[in-house]
Formats: C-alpha cells, sequence, structure tokens
C-alpha cells in the first residue's frame, strides 16, 4: 500500500507518468493489432461487399466500448479521488457497482439491439449488397454485448489501485484469443464477418475471466463481492456524471464512423470499403495517443483528490508536451506509409489509391487530437463533467456533423476527406477555452487561497 502511495504522490512525474501510462498503451497497441489482424483475414476474402458490411457493422462494438466506458472511465474517476482522500472502503464499494452495472447493461442492450436489427443496419448505411454481411457481424457482436461490455469496466478500474500491468494483461490476453481465432473462423472454417466476430466476443470472454480472477485473489481495495454492497444515489449520480460523457465520446466515434460511411455512399462501396481500411491504420496513432493521455487519468484523478495542486501541473505540463509530441511523430510516419499500410490490408490498386488520401487527410488532425485527449483526460479525472460532456459531444458528433455536411456539400468528396481534421481543429480550439475556465482559473484560486 505504501509503495502504492509513493508512486501516486512522490515518485518523479516522468516515472509515475510512465509506469500508469506505458501498460495502456501496450494494451493499446495489442487491441490494434488484433483489430488490424481481423481487417486483413477479413479483407483478404477479396470480397468487397464483406468488407464494406463489416465496416458498416464496426460503431456497434464502439458502441459497446462506449457502455463499458460509463462504468470503467466513470468508476475509475471516482475511485481513484476517492483514493485521494483515503477512503478505500467507499472505493471498494463503488468498484463492486461498477461490475455488475455493467453487466446488466450489456443484457439490455443485447435485447434491445436484437430487437432493432433491420432499422438500424439501414441507418448504419446496408444496402442490397452489404446487408447479409452487416447482419451477420451485427448479430454475433450483440449477442456477446454483456461480455464485451462488462470487460472494460475492471480493465479501467483495477488501475486506480496500480495494477497497470494486470490490466494491461488482461486486454492482451484477450486480444490474443481473439487473434488466434481470427484465421480459424474467418479463413478455415469461412464464417466470414461472423467469424471475425466470434472470435471478438470469445477475446472479451477470456479478459473477463481473467479480471474477474485478479480482483477476486489479489485485488486489496476493489471487489466484485456483492455481500453487505450498498449504494447511495448520489455516488451513482457521480459515476454517471463522468462515465456518460466518457461513454459518449465513443458512442460519437460511432457516430462519426457512420456519418462519413453515409456521405461516402453516394460515391460506392469501394470508398466505404477503403475508409474501413484507413479507420483501422488510424486507429495507429489515435490509440496509442488515448493510452498515454489516460493512462495517466489515475495519477491526475488522485492529486487532485488529495489537493496536492503544484504535483497536479507537473503532471499536466508533461501530458500535453509528450503528447503533442507523439502526436507528430505518429502523423509523419503513418503519412509517409500510408501507400504500403493501405496495401498491406488489400491488394487491389484502386482501393490503394483511394486510401492513400483518406489516410493523410484523417492524420491531418493528429496534434488536434492530442489537445483535446488530455483535456478530456484531465475533466474526466478532476470530476468536471460539464467540460467533459461539451468536449466528448463535439470532436466526432456536433461539429463533425456541421462541418462534413458543409465541406461535403462545397467540396464534395474531397469535403468528405477533410471534415475530420477541421473538426479536430475547432474541437482543440473549444478545449483549450474551456481548460483556462474550469482548469487553470481554478488552480489560480487555490494559489491565492494558500497565501
Amino acid at each position: 500500500m505504501m509503495l502504492e502511495n509513493e508512486l501516486f504522490e512522490q515518485a518523479p512525474v516522468h516515472k509515475a507518468y510512465f509506469k500508469f501510462a506505458l501498460p495502456v498503451v501496450f494494451s493499446m497497441v495489442v487491441s490494434l493489432v488484433y483489430n488490424m489482424v481481423d481487417t486483413y483475414f477479413i479483407a483478404q476474402t477479396g470480397n468487397t461487399n464483406l468488407v464494406a458490411g463489416v465496416s458498416l457493422g464496426a460503431p456497434i462494438f464502439t458502441l459497446m466500448i462506449a457502455l463499458g466506458d460509463i462504468f470503467g472511465l466513470g468508476g475509475s474517476s471516482v475511485i481513484s479521488r476517492l483514493f485521494g482522500q483515503k477512503r478505500d472502503e467507499d472505493g471498494k464499494r463503488l468498484s463492486v457497482f461498477c461490475f455488475y452495472a455493467a453487466l446488466l447493461c450489456g443484457i439490455i442492450i443485447a435485447i434491445l439491439l436484437l430487437l432493432l436489427r433491420t432499422p438500424i443496419l439501414y441507418l448504419l448505411g446496408a444496402d442490397t449488397e452489404t446487408f447479409a454481411y452487416a447482419s451477420q457481424y451485427f448479430t454475433v457482436i450483440v449477442l456477446g454485448a454483456p461480455f464485451i461490455i462488462v470487460s472494460y469496466t475492471p480493465a479501467n478500474l483495477l488501475r486506480t489501485e496500480g495494477f497497470a500491468t494486470a490490466s494491461m494483461t488482461g486486454t492482451i490476453l484477450g486480444a490474443i484469443v481473439n487473434m488466434i481465432l481470427d484465421p480459424l473462423f474467418i479463413s478455415v472454417l469461412k464464417l466470414g464477418a461472423a467469424g471475425a466476430a466470434i472470435a471478438t466476443v470469445i477475446g472479451n470472454i477470456g479478459a473477463d475471466l481473467f479480471f474477474v480472477w485478479f480482483l477476486l485473489a489479489r485485488s486489496k481495495r476493489l471487489s466484485i463481492k456483492p455481500a453487505k454492497f450498498h449504494i447511495q444515489s448520489d455516488e451513482i449520480r457521480q459515476v454517471f456524471a463522468i462515465g456518460i460523457p466518457a461513454s459518449i465520446t465513443n458512442l460519437m466515434q460511432s457516430f462519426g464512423m457512420a456519418l462519413t460511411n453515409r456521405f461516402l455512399l453516394s460515391y460506392g462501396n469501394d470508398k466505404v470499403a477503403a475508409m474501413g481500411i484507413v479507420m483501422k491504420i488510424n486507429l495507429i496513432a489515435v490509440l496509442i495517443m488515448v493510452g498515454f493521455a489516460f493512462g495517466a487519468q489515475p495519477l491526475i484523478g488522485y492529486n487532485y483528490g488529495a489537493k496536492n495542486h503544484s504535483r497536479l501541473k507537473e503532471i499536466l505540463r508533461f501530458c500535453y508536451v509528450f503528447e503533442c509530441g507523439i502526436a507528430l511523430v505518429l502523423a509523419v510516419l503513418l503519412s509517409t506509409l500510408a501507400p504500403g499500410l493501405v496495401g498491406l490490408f488489400m491488394q487491389d490498386a484502386s482501393i490503394v489509391a483511394i486510401g492513400v488520401p483518406m489516410l493523410r487527410m484523417q492524420l491531418l488532425g493528429m496534434v488536434f487530437i492530442a489537445i483535446i485527449l488530455v483535456t478530456t483526460c484531465t475533466f474526466q479525472s478532476e470530476g468536471k463533467a460539464g467540460g467533459a460532456f461539451l468536449l466528448s459531444v463535439s470532436r466526432q458528433g456536433v461539429v463533425f456533423a456541421v462541418v462534413i455536411m458543409l465541406a461535403s456539400s462545397v467540396f464534395g468528396y474531397r469535403g468528405v476527406l477533410m471534415a475530420q481534421a477541421i473538426s479536430d481543429f475547432l474541437t482543440a480550439i473549444l478545449a483549450v477555452c474551456l481548460f483556462y475556465k474550469l482548469v487553470h482559473k481554478e488552480d489560480l484560486l487555490t494559489s491565492t487561497s494558500y497565501n
């Protein structure tokens, strides 16, 4: 316990930051690899409609992650602040609530999505050529919703106790199971889109089993034991106040993907298929950046709860500088390698020709995304629900919707490709303004009160 507190309170900022962030980044990279393996085996079928169908169904998987984040990120924000205030028993109670609430949410969402399958698929952009493939992927992923949603909850909660490596281990275990099963189900058993979804669900079940074991056998300050459990309505509100904006960030990602696909449909299914591949490659940069940004969340929340403002400022300064640097390096690297990366997934000259400019347009906003991610993480860690909510509905939500409608009407197809980078820039400006209003001014007032 003392060693864990030393890491939160006294260790050099760069050491503590990387101790928390690197396992998250590594788990993100492994998750990325299995996403790319998934895309690779699907693309190797050579069936453009199958690739497009899975791309159309992908927002549903993102929805699962979003719902898991309500209890994972929302819970970890509140729990890390409670640990900073030395209220360990309250943190333990909240961890029990988050686990079972995520499980119940998964069951409810599975029932609802199955009942509404056909209208949802058409809303996502499925047509007569892609509907069957999108439906196969959709059905299996939805049946696995309870397992997928639950896996994202302890993966986040464990980091509040300093178990970043255990969180990484569970995530990697699920990814490895997925990667092993992908070629079996997709290529050997010829299950196509359904095979990719089955592998994903089984991988998440593997992660769930590891997390349950770890929470029961190793964790001291977190629990899933319902004995003597109680929770107050105010505590639930605190979890939802941060969890819902965190969830909306991922929901908006689904919304952004679906909206982009809808605008690309009029230009052909090959454009949708290429964008599906491009979004997977773009995740190389985004997931690494998310890992570095949100890996520091327990550290920020703990020191905010402990009112250690000088250390908090040092942590935030390091986060912004490092994150923007990483974003720039990744953008340049992936842009340079764009032709080879797109061709790796689908050796079709027309898809490569379409995909390369798509990818380079997506990468233009990387530094702006870095600013948005660190600011969002700060708001979530400190319990600033309003700021977190505004950013969560902007980049791939309200701002993106307005931008893509205007850009597509003015610049046509090229405008659709430009929309995300423009939205990233505008949302980064909003993030800077909100940070100054909600965080910087508060720190100034706190410093004044100490004098």
